[in-house]
């Protein structure tokens, strides 16, 4: 007893909470759900008739409530118990009936709440598509009708839902059969039907499923279905719908003809009348039609609509090819709108729209007299200095006939007319732009250029009152571009490139306009020698290339493949620019580093990792010989620091590439030690020492590579003699291991390194100094005794340095020391040829 009054006290609060909105649908439905299945589970062995009562309410209401809110399946337990308890509910007052008339009171009483149940499992059958269940269950409470008659309305729009749940579903078959039962039901007893009004909406849609089922096989029913609303109830819709199925059955024109007949006589108003005409005129039914508009006309002539019946009647003439009549109804207008007969707005921008649809399809079909024709039709409703947006796009569109035309003076009064109505508009500069270019003035057309650049970067561009697609100005300056390659106008087309590759988002689109750009700038530096204006704008170009493809990993439709080409296009022209510009050192490098910069965007295959070692080498020599010129001591210091960024980066990709395969032959090794070497020497780099350390200790090293060394150990700024003379006895060493000793170049080292131990004019030398000197002297005492090939002009140099020091000797004191080297001095004399007599 007590679950059972909590139960009753939950479904009670949910009632309540239901109407003041605390809760909603579904929290209702399983508030009721949870109270119901309490009440049921304290039911005992013989309840009460009020406790039946009660359930069989509680039962019908919780299943209800799961079908209202989409749940049908949940609701059958619950109407289950329902149609049970309605059995108790019966058998309990037969059993306590008195006579013949109880009976019939208690069955009276009791088929009220089985109508309800049969209707709530007709709902869900439905919900759940158990079609031939819900036929079951209609039929069931189609029979109770007769002692339920106030019920027949109800039934009849329960059946009319369930024909348009399944009309929805396109189950036109199960949407038929409900419909028929409607309307059957809504016969079967006048005084409780649901009205001619909805009785002629259920045939409606009835008609509208036969139509959309099968037209060719149910169209008699179709039309039963349709004229049976139409005796009904007239309504446009039905009107509108007999003659569709009339037209789609290809009933003739006599047939149709009745059909529109049957609603003139009525009160139709002009947008149905309207919307009939285009019905009968779209399916080729001219004759009617057009005496159905002109009937129109007249029945409207006082309304202030009736431009709209004008406006339809031209639309079809045009669409029937009667342009010639089309133009009479147009004229007709204009004279109207100048004497009193104006059309709404509403119209007359329909009528324009009409105009320039026709114009622009003469256009299309380079009809560009006829195309005008049609525009001044459309210029003839508006009024002497009027200032419209839409009035100066159609005098562009004016303009850009008459230059078709080349009558360039009537275009340039259009756009003179379009500049007063639009000035900032970059379709109006555009057309500007085109007469330019087509006068040949290309201070004028680069103005134009740089105008609709600048216009293109504001974001909130109008034109006919709407934003202008972001694209737009992208679309016009490559429209602009190729009108100026079209006209052999270089210079704007270049320039009107320039502004695109600024404003272009797509990348495939953007790389052919920076490829254009780059092409047309090389054939320019090529045909005028412009190289510094033209290579600065080269830079910025691929710079753009550059930026675009490092920011292009993001876009879906720019794909690797395409990157990739895209790059090796652009590396292998900045390579080449590179080459050509030899003439201009830093242009040259920046051109290289430029090379690199995109290739790095490229695959990392054996052929992009030596053209990167090959830029950088580049760039670095070309730093190293900047350096060498007459620059101030900053500037020198800028780009050796440069060089050796690019000599880092080099020798980390030359380590990669030695792996790929065998260089032996390459010099690169080379060349970078003695590019590092000669900036870290002449940037006093404390690090060189440790630089040179691994040099000694190589095997291979060569000769030539030694001497450069000592050369550049010793070029100004730089001033290391102690590397120099460690260079220069490694590469003698070099030389007397030879099997032939290349006498001259032996020569030339010994000079270099005789000079550097025994500096000229010196006296007071140290014992040393004048021992490792002596050396060199019988070294090469050894080599020119047993060579002929060695230079007489050495030899000679080098009896002069050993006489001379043997006199500097002399004049210290030191005799000993002064006998020695002259006496070294007069061996050498012995190898001289035709000078020995003149110094014996």
């Amino acid at each position: 007893t007590q679950v059972e009054e909590s139960a009753i006290s939950l479904w009670n609060w949910a009632v309540t909470k239901h109407t003041g909105s605390v809760v909603n649908d579904e929290q209702r439905a399983k508030l009721r759900f949870v109270a119901c299945r309490l009440v049921c589970l304290c039911e005992g062995s013989d309840p009460p008739e009020g406790t039946i009562r009660r359930q069989i309410l509680m039962s019908m209401k919780t299943g209800k409530g799961w079908i209202d809110i989409g749940k049908a399946d949940l609701a059958d337990g619950f109407l289950e118990i329902a149609m049970s308890s309605i059995e108790k509910l019966y058998a309990k007052l037969l059993k306590g009936s008195d006579g013949e008339t109880d009976i019939h009171v208690h069955k009276a009483d009791v088929e009220k709440n089985l109508f309800k149940v049969l209707s709530y499992q007709a709902e869900s059958a439905v919900a759940q598509g158990d079609f031939q269940k819900a036929v079951m269950c209609v039929q069931r409470c189609k029979d109770m009708l007769m002692k339920l008659p106030k019920e027949t309305c109800y039934l009849s729009i329960l059946c009319y839902n369930f024909g348009v749940e399944t009309y929805e579903w396109k189950r036109y078959e199960q949407s038929s059969f409900w419909l028929s039962q409607s309307y059957d039901i809504g016969k079967m007893d006048m005084k409780y039907s649901v009205g001619k009004e909805m009785q002629a909406k259920v045939l409606r849609l009835l008609a509208t499923a036969y139509f959309e089922w099968d037209c060719n096989l149910y169209l008699e029913k179709a039309l039963k279905a349709i004229s049976l609303a139409n005796q009904e109830n007239l309504h446009p819709a039905g009107c509108f719908l007999k003659i569709k199925i009339l037209l789609k059955s290809g009933a003739s024109d006599e047939d149709i003809n009745s059909a529109v007949a049957e609603f003139l006589h009525h009160e139709m108003s002009l947008d149905f009348c309207l919307n009939t005409a285009k019905l009968l005129l779209e399916h080729g039914r001219e004759s009617v039609g057009f005496d159905f508009l002109k009937s129109v006309a007249e029945r409207f002539e006082s309304s202030p609509d009736l431009g709209k019946i004008t406006l339809l009647h031209i639309e079809f003439l045009l669409q029937n090819k009667r342009e010639l009549l089309a133009k009479q109804k147009v004229e007709e207008i204009i004279i109207g709108h100048y004497t009193g007969k104006q059309l709404l707005p509403e119209a007359l921008n329909q009528l324009h729209i009409i105009l320039w649809d026709r114009a622009a399809k003469h256009y299309e079909a380079k009809s560009y007299s006829e195309a005008l024709h049609w525009y001044n039709y459309s210029v003839s409703f508006y009024t002497p200095g009027q200032i419209d947006q839409n009035l100066a796009k159609l005098q562009r569109n004016m303009a850009s006939c008459y230059l078709h035309l080349k009558q360039i003076d009537k275009a340039k009064e259009a756009v003179k007319e379009a500049e007063r109505c639009d000035p900032n508009s970059i379709f109006t500069r555009f057309s500007v732009y085109k007469i330019a270019v087509m006068e040949k003035d290309t201070d004028k057309a680069v103005e134009t250029v740089v105008e609709m650049g600048k216009l293109a970067e504001k974001s909130s561009q109008h034109e006919d009152k709407l934003r202008v697609d972001e694209n737009t100005g992208t679309n016009l300056l490559s429209l602009a571009a190729q009108i100026a390659l079209e006209n052999e106008q270089q210079v704007v087309a270049i320039k009107a490139l320039e502004y695109l590759s600024e404003h272009l988002q797509d990348c495939r689109q953007l790389f052919a306009a920076l490829k254009c750009l780059v092409r047309l700038m090389l054939s320019k530096v090529m045909a005028e020698n412009e190289e510094k204006s033209v290579t600065y704008r080269s830079n910025n170009t691929f710079f753009a290339a550059h930026k675009r493809l490092a920011g292009s990993f993001t876009e879906e439709k720019f794909t690797g493949d395409m990157r990739t080409l895209d790059a090796h296009w652009f590396r292998k022209v900045a390579w080449n620019l590179a080459v050509q510009f030899r003439d201009y050192p830093e242009k040259m490098r920046d051109f290289f580093l430029l090379s690199f910069k995109l290739s790095q965007f490229c695959p990392s295959d054996k052929a992009v990792l030596i053209a990167q070692k090959t830029c950088l080498l580049m760039a670095a020599a070309v730093d190293l010989e900047m350096g060498r010129q007459q620059v101030t001591p900053s500037k020198q210091t800028e780009l050796l620091t440069q060089a050796l960024q690019h000599l880092q980066v080099c020798k980390e990709i030359w380590k990669v590439l030695k792996l790929t395969g065998d260089f032996a032959k390459d010099p690169t090794e080379t060349l970078l030690l003695l590019y590092e070497f000669e900036a870290r020497s002449k940037l006093n780099d404390p690090t060189l020492h440790n630089l040179m350390e691994s040099v000694w200790e190589q095997p291979q090293i060569e000769v030539k590579t030694l001497e450069i060394i000592a050369s550049l150990a010793m070029e100004s700024p730089a001033r290391y003699p102690v590397l120099c003379k460690k260079a220069l006895k490694g590469a003698l060493n070099l030389h007397r291991k030879q099997t032939v000793i290349d006498a001259e170049k032996f020569s030339k080292c010994l000079h270099s390194l005789i000079n550097l131990s025994l500096p000229t004019g010196l006296t007071d030398l140290d014992a040393c100094v004048l021992q490792e000197a002596w050396d060199y002297f019988e070294d090469a005492l050894s080599v020119v005794s047993s060579t002929d090939a060695y230079p007489e002009m050495e030899i000679l140099w080098l009896m002069t340095r050993a006489w001379n020091t043997g006199i500097f000797q002399y004049t210290v004191g030191k005799y000993k020391e002064a006998e020695q080297w002259c006496g070294l001095g007069m061996r050498f004399l012995n190898h001289l040829g035709s000078l020995k007599k003149s110094y014996e």
